[in-house]
């Protein structure tokens, strides 16, 4: 079975015995409807734990002769297996008659759906045609099975027909499904939604700031800040939506949609984002605008308690001869967060010294530790192991001892002969 074994095992009998899926699991899940499916044919491989048919009629006693009751002993036939059963029956001949019912029993659609993938063609056709009848709207209360099926080999054609159905169905509808908690189902509901223009600029940048789908982050705030998307003063409330989001990548969407608004200085702000892409897309604003991002990072770095992040940013633009030096000045400053950006500016300059980095791991902040970590590891095979097997041992702070095992691993991967090596 799926590894509920005996509950759906119970399920199945119950459907046979007269109950309504409705009444015994979520009919509303894929999930189920596949397991219902996948479990009514493995319990045909279990005979004895369907339904019996109707016991044989005894044979007339006496009693019954004399009184002309001579009747027979012929076995009563067992009766046919309700539609929901026989439509997952492991004969195709048995789901391809069963399918019919599905006309009188909209509740009975998600098997229609199942069927649309079968793998007996005929039973394929006859579902996939009696699926094209139904109106489009009927297909969005098994969207997400629809969707887990297209995965199939044979599960594009409800598919086709959800996607033709949401692009021609009233709009609420496709609303009601960017609220489905399959993901697979917001997703389309959403891209559909964007290609009709369903949702405001303004609905699509609050959906990009507060959503924790990154797929949705995208393609809500690109569509967002779309050129014509929005009236020139509701433009500016929702880029600056975009600006103040929690998530790096959509921060990022709006502040290269600065230079599209007009806004280049309102980059510089964003200079010293906590994320390196957000920085990137403001260094590239500002140089669209005319302005040179490397003198500003010199400047804040000369004070840069106040913006902890200018430091890595010097790194992903500044010079290696003048700037590296300024970044090794940083590493003693009293701010764990300079110290870690400053050790990300050293790798961006690709100026790490492997000598001058290695007392970093002793770094009371494990932040720091984890960061120079990080650096040492392209070289660790040649930091003294000595050193590192001090570092681990029990007695020192565990992110010391986490980053020395690290370490450790990586030199013997980088000591170990390569392939073929003779």
């Amino acid at each position: 079975m799926d590894g509920r074994g005996g509950e759906t095992t119970g399920t199945v009998v119950q459907v046979w015995e007269g109950a309504a899926p409705a009444e015994l699991f979520d009919v509303a899940s894929a999930e189920e409807w596949l397991a219902f499916d996948a479990d009514v044919r493995e319990l045909h491989d279990r005979p004895w734990l369907l339904p019996r048919p109707a016991e044989e009629r005894p044979a007339p006693t006496l009693l019954d002769r004399l009184r002309g009751r001579t009747g027979s002993r012929a076995p009563a036939s067992p009766p046919p297996p309700p539609p929901a059963i026989a439509l997952c029956h492991p004969d195709g001949r048995v789901r391809e008659a069963a399918l019919d019912a599905v006309r009188a029993a909209p509740e009975l659609r998600p098997l229609l759906v199942v069927r649309c993938a079968d793998w007996v063609a005929p039973v394929r056709e006859k579902a996939r045609a009696l699926l094209a009848e139904l109106p489009g709207d009927a297909l969005f209360p098994p969207a997400e099975l629809i969707l887990r099926l297209s995965r199939r080999e044979r599960g594009d054609f409800a598919r086709t027909l959800l996607e033709d159905a949401l692009r021609e169905g009233p709009a609420a509808e496709v609303l009601a499904l960017t609220a489905r908690p399959g993901r697979a189902t917001y997703r389309l509901a959403y891209r559909i939604a964007v290609e009709r223009g369903l949702l405001t600029p303004m609905e699509l940048a609050t959906t990009a700031a507060t959503c924790g789908d990154v797929t949705l982050q995208d393609l809500c705030a690109e569509a967002a800040v779309r050129p014509g998307a929005a009236p020139d003063p509701d433009a500016a409330a929702v880029l600056d939506r975009l600006l103040t989001a929690r998530a790096p990548r959509v921060r990022a969407a709006g502040v290269t949609a600065l230079r599209r608004a007009g806004r280049h200085g309102d980059a510089e702000l964003f200079l010293v984002d906590r994320s390196g892409v957000v920085r990137a897309c403001a260094r590239y604003v500002l140089r669209q605008g005319g302005v040179d991002p490397l003198p500003v990072y010199r400047g804040l770095c000369a004070d840069p308690a106040a913006h902890p992040a200018a430091t890595a940013g010097l790194g992903e633009c500044g010079d290696r001869a003048t700037d590296a030096e300024t970044l090794w000045v940083l590493l003693g400053h009293p701010l764990p967060s300079v110290r870690v950006h400053a050790i990300s500016g050293l790798r961006a300059l690709d100026a790490v010294e492997r000598e001058r980095l290695t007392p970093l791991l002793d770094d009371p902040s494990p932040a720091v530790v984890r960061a120079a970590t990080r650096a040492l590891l392209p070289d660790a095979a040649g930091i003294p192991e000595s050193l590192l097997r001090e570092r681990s041992a029990p007695e020192r702070p565990r992110p010391v001892r986490v980053a020395a095992d690290r370490l450790l691993r990586a030199a013997a991967r980088q000591s170990r002969p390569a392939p073929g090596y003779r």
